[in-house]
């Protein structure tokens, strides 16, 4: 039974980042993420006499986009910290669009599955309305000028 899970959940999970790479919005936020991580990180080590290194940089701008916020390299000047506060922001509005850009996906994915289910419901009824015709017109009288069907209850 797990080994049925397993194959289920990576099937699904394929399934999942095929759909995810189809979707050019999270791609597009991904990247965003990425050059403005690059960018702030870049900044803050220009600018903040306590951040000493680029790498520290993109590490103090990675920890504080995600909000992770380590505390082991911290800005000191005014410049860096007006930076830190721009990018918390910036970082809040990342995870926003990336819960949205997943949200979605996932609907997507569960609408497509509704869309499937209704066409072959649809085509179903499709083929009982065809049969109750054909047995309706095999049974029923013939109707004729001077007889009325259904007959008329009085």
């Amino acid at each position: 039974m797990n080994c049925q899970f397993a194959k289920n959940a990576i099937v699904w999970l394929n399934g999942l980042k095929t759909d995810a790479l189809r979707q050019k919005s999270l791609g597009y936020v991904l990247f965003f993420a990425v050059v403005a991580t690059l960018l702030f990180g870049f900044a803050v080590f220009l600018f903040d006499p306590n951040v000493h290194s680029f790498t520290d940089g993109v590490w103090f701008a990675w920890v504080t986009m995600t909000h992770v916020g380590y505390g082991d390299v911290v800005p000191t000047s005014l410049l860096g910290r007006t930076l830190a506060c721009v990018l918390i922001l910036f970082g809040l509005a990342v995870l926003a669009f990336l819960t949205a850009s997943f949200s979605t996906l996932l609907m997507g994915r569960d609408m497509n599955g509704m869309a499937r289910d209704e066409s072959q419901i649809l085509a179903e009824l499709m083929r009982l309305h065809e049969r109750l015709d054909r047995l309706e017109s095999d049974h029923l009288p013939n109707k004729s000028s001077d007889e009325t069907w259904p007959p008329q209850m009085n």
